[in-house]
């Protein structure tokens, strides 16, 4: 081994000897420097902006209904479409407006009427973010998340119109460890959705939620909704769920306190619990069970489904979900909501089957 390595390095000192014994030639010219490959190129910066959006609609029948008026009604229906606007401003900060079309959803011949969902400027810094203008509210945004199935049907809250998805503010929300375990979210705002202030009243609402990685999730929800002609309302509830890849299970109980001015205080419970489970990539099934304990005074004005005012009542919901594409989704289900006894009379019961269309953009 030591041999050839000298036979080298000897090979090598007598090369640049060897050729000054040759006889002179042509000046050999010089050989060019070695071409470096190509700097690869820099990575395409994320845009800074987005459009994103969905639409929801049905073909419906009322098979069945509390109010002879709707019975056998049936038809195509666009419940809900976004267009949203994302920009990154830098530095933290970043915009977003959303408008959204719909119709009152009351039955009747009305049309879709565009309005303004979302308009907010966001701060964030770290873990944390403040949301100032027209944002989600922190009552039902996080359990809306952990149900999936909103274009199916809104969450209990949402459904009942005991508080709007929507209101104009200020917001913070973020982390309170570095797991991203422990979450918050508070909201100091009008109290009247997307509609414009008219009057001197201010609503609070707070979240706070652990989500930990084995999959269980536990969320504690309050407000004060500070009315007009003192007629106040105040929410308390509590939300736990367990989610896996192969599906998830969750379940609520709320309660909300309403003052009148000439009827005194009344108190409203409900309480609500789903299922969903993963077929396999494509299908997908549901169930879910929302319980009314007391009459719902604004039940006439919940749209596509409106309850009786005047009786306590159960909703059921089962659905199988379809993703022939993973940004449309076809899912047959039927919403059925029983009532109880009216001053001794039973109340008919809605049968709803439809089949739902959902798809998004982005």
């Amino acid at each position: 081994m030591r041999k050839s390595v000298w036979l080298v390095v000897l090979a090598l000192l007598s090369f640049p000897i060897a050729l000054s014994a040759q006889t002179p030639t042509a000046p050999i010219p010089p050989t060019p420097p070695a071409q470096s490959a190509p700097a690869p190129k820099p990575a395409a910066a994320a845009p800074a902006w987005k459009i994103s959006g969905y639409v929801i609609g049905d073909y419906y029948y009322f098979a069945s209904s509390h109010d002879a008026k709707f019975d056998s009604q049936n038809g195509f229906w666009l419940r809900r479409g976004y267009f949203t606007y994302d920009h990154t401003l830098g530095d933290g900060f970043s915009s977003r407006l959303r408008l959204e079309m719909n119709s009152t959803g009351d039955l009747t011949n009305a049309k879709l009427t565009p309005f303004v969902k979302d308009a907010y400027l966001k701060w964030t810094r770290g873990a944390h973010a403040v949301v100032m203008g027209m944002s989600a509210t922190p009552t039902f945004e996080y359990i809306e998340s952990f149900w999936g199935y909103r274009f199916i049907e809104k969450t209990p809250l949402d459904l009942q119109r005991w508080d709007g998805s929507r209101d104009l503010g200020i917001a913070a929300q973020g982390t309170l460890d570095a797991a991203k375990t422990v979450n918050y979210h508070v909201m100091f705002a009008n109290g009247s959705d997307t509609g414009s202030e008219v009057n001197k009243n201010k609503t609070v609402r707070a979240a706070l939620s652990v989500r930990a990685k084995s999959g269980f999730a536990v969320e504690g929800y309050a407000d004060w909704q500070d009315q007009p002609v003192d007629a106040d309302r105040n929410t308390a509830q509590v939300f736990v769920g367990y989610r896996q890849a192969s599906g998830r299970v969750g379940a609520q109980y709320s309660q909300q306190t309403r003052r009148s001015a000439s009827a005194g205080s009344t108190t409203v419970q409900l309480a609500s619990v789903f299922a969903v489970a993963k077929v396999n990539d494509k299908n997908f099934v549901l169930a879910r069970f929302d319980r009314m304990f007391d009459p719902n005074p604004d039940g006439a004005k919940i749209p596509y489904l409106p309850f009786n005012t005047e009786a306590k009542s159960s909703l059921g919901i089962i659905g199988w979900d379809f993703l022939p594409n993973a940004n449309v989704h076809i899912s047959p289900n039927v919403e059925f909501v029983k009532y109880g006894d009216v001053r001794g009379a039973k109340v008919g019961s809605d049968v709803v089957p439809r089949l739902t269309l959902y798809y998004v953009w982005q």
